[in-house]
Order: C-alpha cells, then sequence, then structure tokens
C-alpha cells in the first residue's frame, strides 16, 4: 500500500501526475489531504479550496483508493493510522533535511521514500500567485474606471 501526502490544493496536472505516478507501483493508494489549520501552521497559508472540497476531489480519482485526513505534521501518526509501505515525494524533497528527517523517521518502521520528478511548471505556490497578480489587476482597473467616471 502507498501513500501520497499533500494539500492538494489549487489541484493541477503536478498533483495527479503523481497520484498516478505512485498508484503504479503499488496495489492501493491512500492519498493523505493535510488539514486547512495544518497547513496554515506549516506553511504559513490557508488552502483557497476548503478541506472539504479537496477531499471530494481528490477522492474522485479513479486512482485514489481512499483519502486520510492529517491533522499533525508527523507521518508517523498517518502511518499509524493507515499503515502504508510506502510513502511518495516530490523529488524537491530529495536531499533536503525534510527529505533526510522523513526517511529516517519512515524507515523506523520499514517504510520506504519513493520521489518522483516535481512538475516545476505547475505549482499551487504559482497559481496561487498568479490569481493574486489577476487579483491585483483587477482592483486597479477598477480604480481607473472609477477615475474615469468623475
Amino acid at each position: 500500500m502507498g501513500y501520497a501526502p499533500g494539500a492538494y490544493d489549487l489541484f493541477h496536472v503536478g498533483h495527479l501526475n503523481l497520484l498516478r505516478r505512485a498508484r503504479s507501483t503499488c496495489d492501493r493508494l491512500v492519498a493523505g489531504i493535510v488539514s486547512d489549520e495544518l497547513c496554515l501552521r506549516m506553511k504559513g497559508v490557508r488552502p483557497i479550496v476548503p478541506l472539504d472540497e479537496r477531499v471530494a476531489i481528490v477522492g474522485a480519482i479513479d486512482v485514489v483508493d481512499a483519502v486520510y485526513v492529517e491533522d499533525v505534521p508527523d507521518k508517523l501518526v498517518a502511518w499509524d493510522a493507515v499503515r502504508f509501505h510506502r510513502i511518495f515525494k516530490g523529488d524537491d524533497w530529495r536531499g533536503t533535511p525534510k527529505g533526510e528527517q522523513l526517511e529516517l523517521r519512515m524507515g523506523s518502521v520499514g517504510v520506504e521514500v519513493v520521489y518522483f520528478p516535481y512538475t516545476h511548471q505547475t505549482s499551487s505556490t504559482g497559481l496561487r500567485l498568479a490569481l493574486r497578480q489577476l487579483d491585483a489587476a483587477s482592483v486597479a482597473a477598477q480604480a481607473d474606471a472609477r477615475e474615469l467616471r468623475i
């Protein structure tokens, strides 16, 4: 059984690629979805898409067999609840302190950490930035329109 944790906010092709690759290497795939509160605490941002909607979206994908909501950052808590044999992460974690810590903690219970290529051209962070820029441009355009009416 495999486990693919993430926020899955602003679901995009990078998420889909990770889930498809993960499912191709295991007989059953559980997607771990980080709660809104944990995402805010760990990443400093609240997801744009609420947890219940992210659970519905990810749970509807054919390669995902089940969804588990993560309320704490410790993947051993998720492992205790789900009992997976592999955990999947983007290769942006490989060789980093957080990746090495994950490998050490997961290895202590016999779980293999498998890295997949990170989709650089599309990310939730990039999408969030693009939305902010669109919002700022819209506000500026509205201000210009009000000024022209005066």
